[in-house]
């Protein structure tokens, strides 16, 4: 695209709308549709500049007519708390459902995976020897698996469990347009998993194992999923866009994607004080392994009806339209 051609040609609708958004009078009703359909076009434009590498005069320039103008077409914004009880009652939700396919298969392949590997090292002797030593093994078994839940304050130990958690579910949603590496890293991470657990299993020490990672286990582990299965819907998005085209698929899913990330560290900040204050707490197992299914359950409800609910009314998890990159044609 040749970028002076076209300022050229569209500046008179750029001026137009600004001072359209600078007039002082009342506009009429004809001018405040003009207001709306030049607001939508020359949405289109700064897209189109963006993606032409245009200079960041011109663009900083019309982004602030556009921001401009976002407000005179909305008015009064709302208040932020409002926008807060929309994301987490609707907004976060709706993605949760919308993609629930996708994370609910990834999750049953991850634990398909943990006891596979967990079968093999209870069962294959060659297996336990090759992932460290007699005396390692004993030591895992004897202390360190159950210290390291009790080893550190709580609530630092909370702070660092969310910060990993939280590292690792940033790196599933941003490496799944990649597809590969967020596949890799959910692999490992159920190898992990499965490897522990046919450690102690295979040492007598379920009810150990069980105990100690299942309260705060599962929603942590759900939490995982979503964030694998949000990237890897970016990545599918990008190859297979359906109707749309690649760029308007992977900005609406990726727009989701993104907007699933502040939900899923509430999530990741929920089981990392489970993991830190229940897990290790001197109560009976039943107890500890019965506030984790709750807090499971309660996520899998909450997704279930304001989810479910939120879909049926046509949300998916995107920003509001107002919002969104306006789509109306614009010429070369």
């Amino acid at each position: 695209m040749d970028v002076e051609a076209f300022v050229s040609v569209h500046q008179p609708q750029w001026d137009r709308l600004a001072q359209l958004v600078r007039a002082q009078r009342k506009l009429t009703g004809a001018e405040a549709d003009e207001l709306v359909s030049l607001y939508q076009r020359v949405g289109t434009h700064l897209s189109a500049l963006r993606a032409a590498g245009a200079d960041p005069v011109t663009i900083g320039r019309l982004s602030g007519v556009i921001a401009d103008a976002r407000g005179a077409v909305t008015g009064v914004q709302a208040p932020v708390w409002r926008d807060i009880a929309r994301y987490f009652l609707v907004g976060f939700p709706a993605a949760l459902y919308a993609s629930r396919r996708w994370w609910l298969s990834i999750g049953l392949a991850f634990y398909l995976v943990a006891a596979w590997i967990a079968w093999r090292v209870i069962t294959m002797p060659e297996v336990l020897s090759s992932v460290a030593t007699p005396a390692q093994i004993q030591r895992i078994v004897d202390e360190d698996f159950a210290n390291y839940y009790s080893e550190h304050p709580a609530r630092d130990f909370a702070l660092r469990v969310w910060t990993n958690n939280a590292t690792l579910a940033a790196a599933a949603l941003a490496l799944g347009i990649l597809i590969i590496p967020t596949v890799l890293l959910l692999w490992q991470n159920a190898v992990s998993l499965g490897t522990m657990a046919g450690i102690m299993i295979g040492h007598d020490k379920s009810d150990v194992f069980f105990g100690l990672i299942t309260p705060h286990g599962l929603l942590e582990l759900t939490a995982v999923f979503v964030a694998g299965a949000a990237g890897l819907r970016l990545g599918w998005a990008w190859v297979a866009p359906g109707a749309r085209t690649r760029m308007q698929a992977l900005a609406q899913t990726g727009r989701a994607t993104v907007g699933m990330a502040i939900g899923l560290a509430v999530v990741l900040l929920i089981s990392g004080v489970i993991e830190a204050m229940v897990t290790p707490a001197p109560i009976p197992t039943w107890l500890r392994v019965g506030i984790g299914v709750l807090a499971e359950i309660g996520f899998l409800v909450y997704v279930w009806t304001l989810g479910r609910r939120a879909v049926l009314a046509g949300e998916y998890g995107d920003i509001e339209a107002v919002d969104r990159e306006a789509s109306a044609p614009v010429s070369a």
